[in-house]
């Protein structure tokens, strides 16, 4: 079954973190052990779980740029086996640093396979930046899925046409496996625009798009504030409920493509 999915698009504003908050949270009510990873400079999800970036003591720079593992800079979160690896800043330099080394694109891959013997995560969540350079590759090189979170509008879609040239990229460099699934996300059915928009993404891509769609609700834009998922925030809300579907979609996708070529 998959286990560790990179979230990300380069385009900004997609809820590519509150994927990746939302989503975790959903996996770890249905009974599973999960890690999400914040690779991103501005540290939402890091944020969003309730932690102050400038007062980390440990992150994810650490194991990109300083080989340290995985397993010393976890933290626990106020959700039970919802782990977070936090993020702030200093990860800016690895888009630097890292090009010139050998090898850098596989860092967090490896990072991730050394702790994966000791700690049985059921999934691995990654939330990456909004954009294509060494940090976005690190997490695509190790991701068995990536999850581009979308929206229903031009600019949006567009830059998927990016996003598939990366997969291409990453496919024929370091991960042949590597999958790939669009989540329309911040959907209102009542514009048109965005239905036209989401039935073109049907059209194009096909089974290549999530059949679950995660509509607009502000329950969604609170819970990061309030330093919690939006299953604890507010449980009955739509969003809860559409990301619980997302990810019951998602593993029975596992299930379905575990011994099948990508797509």
């Amino acid at each position: 079954m998959l286990k560790i999915i990179a979230v990300s698009n380069e385009k900004g504003g997609v809820a590519k973190t509150t994927t990746t908050l939302s989503l975790g949270a959903a996996l770890v009510d249905m009974g599973h052990r999960v890690l999400v990873v914040d690779l991103d400079a501005q540290a939402n999800l890091t944020l969003s779980l309730g932690f102050e970036p400038t007062e980390a003591e440990h992150t994810s720079s650490e194991v990109l740029l300083d080989n340290v593992p995985l397993l010393n800079v976890r933290y626990k979160t106020d959700v039970e086996n919802l782990d977070l690896i936090q993020s702030n800043s200093r990860i800016e330099t690895c888009e630097q640093y890292l090009p010139v080394r050998t090898n850098y694109t596989t860092i967090l891959q490896r990072s991730i396979a050394v702790m994966l013997e000791k700690v049985p995560y059921d999934f691995i969540l990654l939330d990456c930046p909004p954009a294509i350079g060494a940090i976005t590759l690190n997490a695509l090189t190790a991701a068995d899925l990536l999850l581009i979170p979308t929206q229903a509008e031009y600019f949006s879609a567009y830059a998927l046409r990016n996003m598939m040239a990366l997969i291409r990229q990453v496919r024929e460099r370091d991960n042949p496996a590597l999958a790939y699934r669009i989540l329309v996300t911040m959907l209102d059915k009542r514009n048109r625009t965005h239905r036209n928009i989401h039935d073109q993404l049907r059209s194009t891509f096909g089974e290549g798009v999530f059949d679950t769609v995660i509509e607009i609700d502000t329950k969604l834009r609170e819970s990061p504030i309030a330093g919690m998922p939006i299953s604890r925030y507010k449980p009955g809300t739509r969003g809860t409920t559409q990301y619980r579907i997302l990810a019951e979609e998602l593993i029975e996708y596992a299930k379905e493509t575990e011994n099948k070529q990508p797509a």
